[in-house]
């Protein structure tokens, strides 16, 4: 992997900060990204560096999640408050401007989104979404599917991806944040369109 400057920096900073197993999910994570960043034809650095930071700020409690969200201005809703870890995105995001001097907009959009998923998704936020979803550690009902859908299929996956979300919330009788109802509802909406415009 060499097309992050300052690698080694933020290595360290993981390294030392996450649990072995969130580290080890990190790495694979960058090297899902770079694969389908080279499928899809995106800038693989970018695909590498937010990667490696989607995580960033995973080693914040809940607490400090909170904390950091209020002390960036992040808006904080009553999901929010009931599910903090939800948060590691979007702090995360503005961590790895503030202490990792991240300027790339498209890299702190991705890691913003790589959670829930947002209304509007650039195939860089899909990227590290599903990233996140399917690297190879990941091992649960769907996840082989979900990997043959990728091959070919960047939204089709983004979709399937947000279907398991939503149905393994559902069946733990848990609550769904609604960024993650209005991605759905973005996908689902954006896939009609174009089925219509191709029959049409």
């Amino acid at each position: 992997m060499d097309y992050i400057e300052n690698r080694d920096f933020y290595i360290s900073f993981l390294r030392e900060n996450l649990t072995g197993e969130r580290f080890l999910h990190t790495l694979a994570v960058e090297r899902e990204a770079i694969l389908l960043a080279e499928r899809y034809n995106v800038d693989p650095g970018k695909a590498s560096l937010a990667g490696l930071l989607h995580d960033c700020a995973k080693c914040f409690s809940d607490e400090e999640l909170i904390r950091l969200a209020r002390s960036y201005n992040i808006p904080l809703s009553i999901w929010d408050i009931y599910s903090p870890q939800i948060l590691h995105a979007p702090v995360g995001s503005v961590f790895a401007r503030e202490h990792f001097n991240i300027k790339d907009g498209d890299v702190l959009g991705a890691i913003a989104k790589h959670t829930t998923g947002d209304r509007e998704m650039s195939t860089l936020d899909k990227i590290i979404f599903i990233a996140d979803y399917v690297e190879y550690h990941r091992d649960f009902p769907g996840v082989d599917y979900l990997r043959e859908i990728l091959k070919d299929d960047l939204d089709n996956a983004v979709s399937f991806a947000i279907n398991l979300t939503i149905e393994y919330i559902m069946r733990n009788k848990s609550v769904v944040h609604p960024r993650t109802i209005e991605t759905w509802n973005s996908l689902i909406k954006e896939g009609k369109k174009l089925i219509d415009e191709i029959y049409s």
